[in-house]
């Protein structure tokens, strides 16, 4: 016979998928969490059949158990998360009259820090061989060039168009969060590259209405996805680090600048930074730059 707490998990995981329209996946995953918990209460003495009488300390041998683990703080976070969606349905229901999990804080997330790219890697990105009388190749170096020598975001790259470009100058003008522009100055080599390319550019798309600088083969605006696409397209021939984006670019650059002695006020100027504390972060690089290469090259570090 069906006890009354099997019936009201019965009831929720229903509710999960009637009202909630959770995937299969999910569900499971629920499932499998609140049958670890009442596992481990009932392995502690701990009778779950009447769940208006837990208390949150009596829940905290299950959160120790999950701790003892050693399960990555996201994972239990998950976890814990299952829990207070179940009694916060129970509530709800009137079956319990507080939730016991009301007060419990999700653990902190552990920041891992994002490796910039090596000056080795970089200069093998550029020494890359392309046809620069194909657009499309032409177009994809120069992006990387400009992403890697001014820091721009992705979407600021995205909206650049051409009469934000002043060769004459060497300074590109960047629209910014919050509409906050900013003039970023071209390095020689990606002002020369930007010159190649827009001459391409323009005898293939003349004609073409779009103001946008960079163009997609079929003189289209571009789009997040593609400007991902070419990065790693391009950066997994010269490096294997796991993460390869348009944001490493800039955290290298920001990074690269303030290694070769860059003050890190103007640096907040060309990311276009609201605050010093978000420039801030990339004066940590080295640490991290550190820990990658100790782990490598210890013997027993590939076990870390």
């Amino acid at each position: 016979m069906e006890t009354r707490n099997q019936a009201c998990l019965t009831q929720y995981f229903e509710f999960l998928i009637v009202q909630k329209n959770l995937s299969v996946h999910t569900i499971k995953a629920y499932q499998s969490d609140l049958m670890n918990c009442l596992h481990i209460l009932e392995c502690e003495g701990i009778p779950f059949e009447n769940i208006n009488t837990l208390s949150y300390s009596q829940l905290r041998v299950w959160l120790i158990h999950l701790m003892q683990q050693q399960l990555s703080h996201s994972s239990i976070n998950r976890k814990t998360a299952a829990l207070n969606s179940y009694f916060r349905f129970a509530l709800n229901k009137g079956w319990i009259s507080r939730n016991p999990m009301e007060n419990h804080k999700s653990l902190k997330l552990e920041k891992k820090g994002m490796l910039p790219f090596s000056k080795k890697e970089i200069n093998a990105l550029f020494n890359l061989q392309i046809d620069e009388d194909n657009y499309e190749q032409l177009r994809d170096i120069t992006i990387l060039e400009l992403l890697y020598g001014t820091g721009v975001r992705k979407s600021e790259l995205i909206h650049l168009k051409l009469i934000d470009v002043d060769l004459s100058t060497r300074t590109i003008k960047v629209l910014g969060k919050r509409n906050k522009e900013r003039y970023i100055p071209l390095i020689h080599h990606t002002s020369n590259r930007l010159s190649k390319y827009l001459k391409v550019r323009n005898n293939l798309f003349e004609g073409f209405s779009a103001s946008y600088l960079f163009l997609t083969n079929k003189g289209q605006k571009m789009y997040p996805n593609l400007v991902n696409r070419i990065v790693n397209s391009y950066l997994k021939r010269v490096s294997v680090k796991t993460k390869k984006s348009p944001h490493v670019l800039r955290h290298t650059f920001a990074t690269h600048l303030l290694q070769n002695g860059a003050d890190i006020n103007s640096v907040k100027e060309l990311l276009g930074h609201s605050s010093l504390a978000a420039t801030q972060i990339y004066t940590h690089a080295d640490i991290e730059l550190l820990k990658e290469v100790h782990k490598n090259a210890h013997p027993r570090g590939e076990n870390d």
